[in-house]
């Protein structure tokens, strides 16, 4: 393992060669005894992330908590379980679906993990080497198994790369000091509904000599100083092998990654320091046979699609109902009543998509009807405004303290005062962050809003930067900053300006 010497460290080197993060599992009792002001500033404020819980300087005593959904799939008996863990703490006790097909729980007491660790793992659930150095919740299309267009069902492979990532839930140290995150994106569907290019590491259906495999992606990083898209390793993959491949491509950042520089340890750097001819040749050394060449193209042919709506599955007489989640915010009351439609009207299933929606597999013709009339669906829409669908928001200033702006509830208003004043012809995916290590993905969308402050009449006021060009699916690339400085106050205008000119909006009389 590449290791910088103690001089070098950065603090986050130092303070995984002192403790592994996972260390802290076995000290929760502990720590709910004592209470959070008076644990190790390290443990509270850094290896707790290493079981998805994090210290947050905006809300003292009150912490987050991110659960693993591999492909965005849950249950009711899972939605349930947070639901219930976050109606104790009333007002406090919030979610959002994250643009990784997660769930974030907001509110937590220190006091009260023991007892939540304990009903998570009653239902499956897991939150371990969720953040920090670790790799975050591997996406999926929300519809595998169910389109039926699609080339190849990843739920298992996904299911099984986490599980042995992260040693079914107990913590896997083999894989819990990377030099910085990693994320993994699978894609069995032609659309690319997992944001392939903005991924470490990411498999894309491809045919070699008629055979289905995946091309493989490297490198894809969002950062406040560097934004990249994923290159091709030339590299494809026969499905039986991409959760070994993926484990290779691991071993090989932990060992060789950078560390002695923070902002410069993402694979990105590795490729850049290396070039891709070595990193591939490297590779295959680790994974132990030889690697076969990339397909001559991809099957990502579609446009991004958002799911949202009624579709018919590929077994007969089912349908996917995709649910439009208003900036992906959910509250205790949410989380019963997603459970009971997903028992009345499915199986009791629900998946997660990027764009923080929500999706109910396999509801009967039968039921669509009476599942359309629930009075839920007048807040999570089927057929929301063609903005309103496509709109994405990091947390904010509310709970975030590297967020300069808050963005879910202006991202809501903004939205919704833009809509009253123009007809918009197809989806425009407007995407919101609060800062420019861009949770919220602004390179990737039709448009994106990234929170500055901006001077107005001698005040500082909350405003934002506009990208523009960010595409998915088929030639996805990443947008580029065309305006800066706006303040909120003008911003719908802008807005407007930018439908009408851009996207074939028209003003309404």
């Amino acid at each position: 393992m590449t290791t910088a010497t103690p001089a070098t460290q950065n603090k986050f080197e130092r303070l995984k060669s002192e403790k592994d993060g996972l260390a802290v599992k076995a000290e929760l009792e502990e720590f709910a005894r004592i209470g959070w002001e008076a644990m190790d500033e390290t443990d509270r404020e850094h290896r707790l992330k290493w079981l998805g819980v994090f210290f947050r300087p905006v809300t003292p005593g009150r912490f987050m908590m991110r659960f693993r959904a591999p492909s965005g799939i849950t249950n009711s008996d899972q939605l349930r379980v947070l639901g219930d863990i976050i109606q104790r703490y009333g007002d406090e006790g919030t979610a959002d679906i994250t643009t990784r097909q997660s769930i974030q729980l907001r509110g937590i007491r220190i006091e009260d993990l023991p007892d939540i660790f304990r009903k998570m793992e009653a239902v499956g659930l897991t939150s371990m080497q969720s953040a920090m150095d670790n790799v975050r919740n591997i996406t999926g299309s929300p519809v595998a198994g169910i389109e039926a267009g699609e080339l190849y069902d990843t739920r298992a492979m996904i299911q099984e790369l986490q599980d042995r990532i992260i040693s079914k839930g107990e913590g896997n140290p083999e894989f819990s000091n990377l030099p910085r995150k990693f994320n993994i994106a699978i894609a069995g569907c032609r659309d690319n509904s997992v944001h392939a290019e903005i991924n470490d590491l990411a498999f894309v259906p491809a045919f070699k000599d008629d055979v289905f495999g995946f091309n493989v992606l490297v490198g894809g990083f969002f950062s406040g100083k560097r934004c990249d898209a994923a290159i091709p390793m030339d590299v494809w993959v026969a499905p039986e092998d991409v959760v070994e491949f993926s484990l290779s491509i691991l071993r090989l950042f932990r060992d060789n990654g950078l560390r002695v520089n923070r902002t410069k340890a993402r694979l990105m750097f590795l490729i850049d320091e290396w070039g891709i001819e070595k990193f591939r040749a490297e590779a295959q050394l680790v994974h132990g046979k030889t690697l076969i060449t990339a397909a001559a193209k991809d099957e990502i042919e579609w446009e991004k699609r958002d799911h949202i709506g009624v579709y018919p599955q590929k077994q007969a007489g089912l349908n996917y109902v995709g649910l439009h989640i208003p900036v992906g915010k959910l509250n205790a009351t949410d989380f019963f009543e997603l459970a009971r439609l997903a028992e009345v009207y499915g199986t009791g299933e629900l998946r997660f998509t990027v764009e923080q929606n929500a999706i109910i597999p396999h509801v009967a013709d039968a039921k669509i009807p009476t599942l359309l009339s629930e009075p839920s669906l007048q807040r999570f829409q089927v057929n929301p405004g063609n903005l309103t669908r496509t709109v994405v928001s990091c947390t904010g200033a509310q709970f975030c303290n590297f967020a300069m702006i808050e963005t879910k509830q202006y991202a809501v208003s903004v939205i919704d005062a833009v809509e009253a004043q123009v007809d918009v012809p197809k989806p425009v995916r407007i995407h919101w962050t609060g800062c420019p290590n861009s949770c919220g993905q602004p390179q990737v969308a039709d448009i994106g809003l990234m929170g500055v402050k901006v001077r107005k009449d001698g005040k500082m006021v909350e405003g934002v930067d506009i990208f523009m060009g960010g595409t998915v699916g088929k030639d996805a690339k990443l947008g580029e900053k065309v305006m800066k400085g706006i303040s909120i106050a003008e911003l719908d205008g802008v807005l407007v300006g930018l439908l009408v000119d851009k996207f074939g909006a028209t003003t309404k009389p």
